[in-house]
């Protein structure tokens, strides 16, 4: 990639990957967090964050490194050209899934909560082909988009949890290491999962301005992203208890129902934020299916990556309808979520360990 293609700044990749973080996963998150440690859910919801961030770390040194490619390319260098194919193809396939089980989760939302009388198959395939038509701009109107948005996705988050907070009890979060103990290795796995998305840095970091500038852009985002998740942890179970929060689907959602603005100017607050979770699901599902597409197109080894925007789309609405229900759905979340910590921490950590053992880094001209 050359300088007349460096046009993403520091700010805008921090803004994508806060953008991509918070998304669909909002909403189940203090259930997962409460049924891994009890009222230590803001504990685990806070180390669920630091594991997350080791792993993007890995990719933002690696970055570093490698300055003008992208994952998927400077891997060959450093394991081989066929074991990197086999496993970039992997990762291809994990972030359609992801893709997939995230307008699903989508779909399940707004056909419960909104649109009763709508088929859920309608609402995951308009949420798909918008994605889809997103993911044909340039990385620089990606960034763009991401940068647009963020104010929008974390200014009535944090309103509506500071507003909860005064109907919060200290006791309700006691004690802040939970009943729970042995639970908590899994709830931090689980957590971690929800920051998989973050992986986009290794498309990011080729197209950045300064891309020395990805550790510290990762160290930011998580902690706003990582930030925001602990409130809202903090804020559900402040306000629930801890075992009336395992009795809801979504407590994120049954939060803002239950909390008002002064004056009683809206009593319920659930309309306003399902708009802004709208808008959160988009961006995340937008950097996964552009990773995937932009993955494919350097795996293929194609210049026009648009080629694949529309091809993908089939194949990945066909896996957003394979789990028969919403139980069986959150179950295939979990269950790839943790499979894929694998390769979006573990993989990246192995390559930068061999690139220093090997003492590999981009051309002298990338320096």
């Amino acid at each position: 990639m050359t300088k007349a293609t460096r046009d993403v700044t520091a700010t805008q990749a921090s803004a994508v990957l806060v953008s991509t973080i918070i998304g669909v996963g909002v909403l189940p998150l203090p259930l997962f967090a409460v049924r891994a440690a009890d009222t230590g859910g803001p504990l685990v919801t806070l180390l669920g964050s630091v594991c997350a961030l080791i792993g993007l770390l890995f990719v933002a040194a690696l970055g570093m490194r490698f300055p003008d490619q992208s994952i998927i390319q400077y891997s060959e260098r450093l394991i081989g050209k066929w074991p990197a194919r086999a496993i970039g193809a992997c990762l291809i396939v994990f972030f359609a899934l992801l893709t997939s089980l995230t307008a699903r989760e989508f779909g399940e939302v707004v056909v419960t909560s909104v649109l009763k009388q709508t088929p859920v198959e309608v609402t995951v395939i308009v949420m798909l082909m918008l994605a889809a038509i997103s993911a044909r701009n340039t990385m620089s109107t990606f960034a763009y988009i991401h940068f647009f948005y963020v104010p929008l996705l974390l200014v009535p988050v944090l309103l509506i949890v500071a507003l909860s907070l005064k109907n919060a009890e200290l006791l309700n979060l006691q004690p802040f290491w939970g009943n729970k103990p042995e639970g908590m290795l899994q709830g931090i796995l689980t957590i971690a999962a929800l920051f998989q998305g973050s992986f986009v840095m290794t498309i990011v970091i080729p197209a950045m301005r300064r891309p020395a500038k990805a550790l510290s852009v990762s160290l930011y985002s998580i902690l706003i992203a990582g930030g925001l998740y602990v409130v809202i942890v903090i804020a559900v179970v402040g306000v629930f208890g801890a075992q009336e929060t395992r009795k809801l689907l979504w407590p994120t959602l049954e939060l803002a129902k239950a909390t008002s603005l002064p004056a009683n100017v809206l009593e319920r607050l659930d309309g306003a934020f399902l708009a802004v979770w709208v808008t959160a699901v988009f961006t995340t599902l937008l950097s996964s299916y552009y990773l995937t597409s932009q993955s494919l197109k350097q795996l293929l080894r194609l210049e026009e990556p648009r080629i694949f925007t529309f091809f993908l789309l089939p194949f990945v609405f066909v896996l957003a309808m394979v789990p028969a229900n919403i139980v069986k759905m959150y179950e295939a979340v979990l269950n790839v979520g943790k499979v894929g910590l694998a390769l979006t921490t573990v993989y990246p950590g192995l390559l930068l360990v061999i690139a220093w053992v090997r003492k590999k880094r981009g051309s002298a001209h990338e320096r």
